[in-house]
């Protein structure tokens, strides 16, 4: 007799173009029944580069660089990698405050006198920012959230998210609504075409009222925002209210960003 596949077990079904919604269904609902079983309804989502290094990481890569180049008269090439490395010493200051930060967070929301009132550090759960988010609540001895997605460079899973709390991700939109649905703040640090897809995306979403919760939003590093956007300009030219403003917060260290974040948390949530 010839032993018939199911066809929710036929691996081949499954990865098929024909098969996309189950697995797209999968991924909203594997988090959901992880997330109720462990009672977590809170979030403090922090986005970031995957590119940053901590402080200690960049200052001997470095200093390993300078020194290959002693006696040298540097080229065109070598002088690039030179202000290359010193770039990184310089977003490594923000891979510390991402850390010090999370570390805070979860110090402060571990001493809520109501556990289902607790907020998680939650990151993207690959490197560089996001790994310091999670490293800053593990240090604190607290859990964390890591939402990661496979690609093809940079995304390994950091090790310092809380494994059984996390999940890789395929889809961005799934991931995108993961980070939405549970947040209750988010913190911003310097980073690239991923981070600022992630940070507009979600103040379009408060913008337009489709997200309707308060969610008080930090950009961390006013030198790195400042320079990045004008975002008064944005009002000059008539393409945002200025309202829209109040849809963030530019701070440039942690105790601040600390203080406000509780501030607001309180007020909305607890």
């Amino acid at each position: 007799m010839v032993k018939l596949l199911k066809s929710y077990k036929d691996k081949d079904f499954l990865n098929s173009p024909e098969a996309r919604q189950i697995r797209i269904l999968c991924e909203l609902t594997a988090p959901k029944a992880s997330f109720e079983r462990n009672e977590i309804e809170n979030t403090i989502v922090f986005f970031g580069s995957a590119r940053s290094v901590s402080q200690e990481e960049a200052g001997q890569q470095l200093v390993a660089l300078k020194k290959s180049f002693e006696g040298q008269t540097l080229n065109v090439d070598q002088t690039a990698q030179l202000k290359k490395s010193e770039i990184k010493v310089k977003l490594a200051k923000y891979y510390e405050d991402a850390r010090e930060l999370a570390h805070k967070l979860t110090t402060w929301s571990m001493e809520l006198p109501n556990a289902k009132d607790r907020f998680y550090i939650c990151s993207g759960g690959g490197p560089g920012m996001m790994e310091a988010s999670n490293r800053g609540a593990n240090e604190a001895g607290g859990d964390s959230i890591g939402f990661n997605i496979s690609l093809p460079f940079e995304q390994d899973a950091n090790d310092y998210q809380t494994r059984e709390l996390s999940h890789e991700f395929h889809y961005f939109f799934i991931r995108k609504f993961w980070f939405a649905y549970l947040a209750k703040s988010l913190v911003v640090f310097p980073g690239g075409f991923g981070t600022m897809d992630e940070l507009f995306e979600i103040m379009t979403l408060i913008q337009t009222q489709k997200i309707e919760k308060e969610m008080p939003i930090v950009l961390y590093g006013a030198e790195f925002w400042n320079g990045f956007m004008n975002f008064e300009n944005l009002v000059e030219w008539g393409v945002i209210n200025e309202s829209d403003l109040n849809l963030f917060k530019i701070v440039d260290d942690t105790e601040s960003a600390f203080q406000y974040l509780k501030v607001q948390l309180s007020k909305y949530y607890l």
